[in-house]
């Protein structure tokens, strides 16, 4: 693992602090998850966005055509 020295605002600290304990885990510990779900929704966009460029609007209508023209059962309406 690698050490990381970080300045953050009293204010981001107070409320890191609160969390930290709320959630029974550590300040480092909490900083840790948040950086990896930040990095994570990151790779997700990027990658979600790559995909769409593949896409092909005529193909994804052609596939839907072919779905049934039905009423959804009860428990799958909205």
């Amino acid at each position: 693992m690698s050490a990381l020295s970080l300045r953050l605002p009293e204010s981001l600290h107070k409320a890191a602090k609160v969390l930290a304990k709320k959630e029974h885990i550590s300040i480092n510990q909490l900083i840790m998850l948040a950086l990896a779900e930040k990095i994570a929704s990151l790779e997700t966009a990027d990658y979600l966005s790559e995909r769409a460029k593949k896409g092909n609007r005529a193909k994804y209508l052609g596939i839907l055509k072919k779905a049934p023209n039905i009423k959804p059962d009860d428990e799958d309406k909205l």
